[in-house]
């Protein structure tokens, strides 16, 4: 029990934080609007560090791989398979956010009196023919602007390259890799140190927004728990069956679930891709990976591989975009729900977890209030678990995959 607490503490902390913030604004009603402040404190306190955080996390991360002696065949093998099982659980989790709607039947216009934005908030990245979209998605005219948590992709852009500047100078660049390592160390202690006042701001808040809504919206959040379920178990037993036997067949799916069940429960135990390496770096050597391809994917992939993530990117964007009426169905927004879902999943768990960081992405992207990262946040917490198990077993079975395409139909049998 005293390993359970210790483990989930924090978040049974937030979470009750919420429920208490929620009982709080079904009696008080309008009156709670008067909490508003010290959720604003909270807000201000996280975007303050957004860009500062990003910029190091990305950075040091590139910068330091370096390190990492492997084959390029491995690497290439590690980001194709990476990429491609991204991306098909980010289609996945639209597909049943279509089926079941989240925010069915919220009234969106009573929360604009929390919200200081008007209706206009979902308008999305600036019109404009499709390449001009995507040159200013993607950069900026002025590196002033990189300085603007509206501009998040193009700070993404730019620490990457930045990173991948450094990494390739080598020893001459060590000196701005060991400043960038501090710094990114730095500004995630001050994450941790706002983050002590989540459980007061993000209540408080959330009392506010439930005195201004009513708790219709705590019908939204059990529908996405719900639903998220539902994906979880297609995505683990239907999705994973599948991944394994692309790597080999019917025996390396037999082999995959012989030793699968161990990495979940620690998942499930420990609630951190990262506590699990140790355990998924032993079973996925006994499922016959080679030992220098377990060694690079499943520390990589604790860091940039989270299909959950990528699933609980689309439930958050297709949640807000119901709650403000926006469609879903056009081309372009399918189109950009998958990749900014899969950005959230795959690129930004390059930044550990703990500062929303993900959450404050789908609201610069979309150009959405920021006052609504406490109610995209709540999605976090109740789908912590689930994701987890995804993020964290999916390393295994991609392993699998990764090492047929390094060495061969017959990996298995080498092994």
């Amino acid at each position: 029990m005293k390993a359970f607490l210790k483990t989930y503490k924090f978040s049974i902390l937030l979470l009750g934080s919420i429920i208490l913030g929620a009982v709080i604004g079904i009696l008080g009603g309008s009156k709670t609007i008067v909490l508003k402040p010290f959720g604003d404190l909270f807000l201000n306190l996280m975007f303050m560090i957004i860009i500062p955080l990003v910029f190091f996390s990305v950075t040091s991360a590139i910068a330091n791989m370096k390190g990492m002696k492997r084959l390029g065949k491995i690497m290439a093998s590690t980001f194709l398979v990476f990429l491609c099982t991204a991306l098909i659980a980010s289609v996945i989790g639209f597909i049943g956010a279509l089926i079941v709607n989240p925010a069915k039947g919220i009234d969106y216009s009573t929360l604009k009196k929390i919200v200081s934005t008007g209706g206009n908030a979902a308008q999305q990245v600036k019109q404009g023919g499709v390449l001009e979209q995507l040159v200013n998605t993607v950069t900026v005219s002025d590196f002033a602007s990189l300085l603007s948590k509206s501009n998040m992709l193009q700070l993404i852009v730019f620490s990457v390259l930045f990173g991948i500047s450094t990494a390739m100078l080598g020893e001459k660049a060590e000196p701005v890799t060991k400043f960038l390592t501090a710094a990114s160390e730095v500004t995630m202690k001050m994450v941790k140190i706002v983050m002590y006042y989540a459980p007061i701001g993000l209540g408080c808040y959330f009392a506010a927004v439930i005195g201004s809504l009513g708790p219709q919206i705590l019908q939204g959040y059990l529908r996405v728990f719900i639903l998220y379920i539902i994906i979880t178990v297609i995505y683990y037993f239907g999705f994973f069956t599948i991944y394994a036997f692309l790597a080999g067949g019917k025996k390396t799916i037999n082999i995959f679930w012989k030793n699968a069940i161990t990495p979940t429960i620690t998942a499930l135990a420990t609630c951190s891709s990262a506590a699990s390496i140790p355990i998924n770096l032993e079973f996925t050597k006994k499922m016959g990976v080679p030992q220098d391809v377990a060694e690079t994917v499943i520390p990589l992939g604790a860091n940039i591989h989270k299909d959950g993530s990528a699933i609980g990117g689309v439930m958050k964007i297709t949640f807000l975009f119901g709650l403000f009426g926006k469609n879903m169905t056009s081309i372009s927004s399918i189109l950009s729900i998958i990749f900014v879902a899969f950005l959230v999943g795959a690129v930004m768990a390059a930044i550990p977890s703990g500062g929303m960081i993900g959450e404050m992405l789908i609201l610069s992207v979309y150009n959405f209030p920021p006052e609504l990262l406490p109610i995209i946040a709540v999605i976090s917490v109740i789908i912590d678990a689930p994701a987890t198990v995804l993020n964290s077993t999916g390393n295994t079975v991609s392993s699998m995959m990764i090492s047929r395409l390094v060495e061969g139909k017959q990996w298995f049998f080498k092994a």
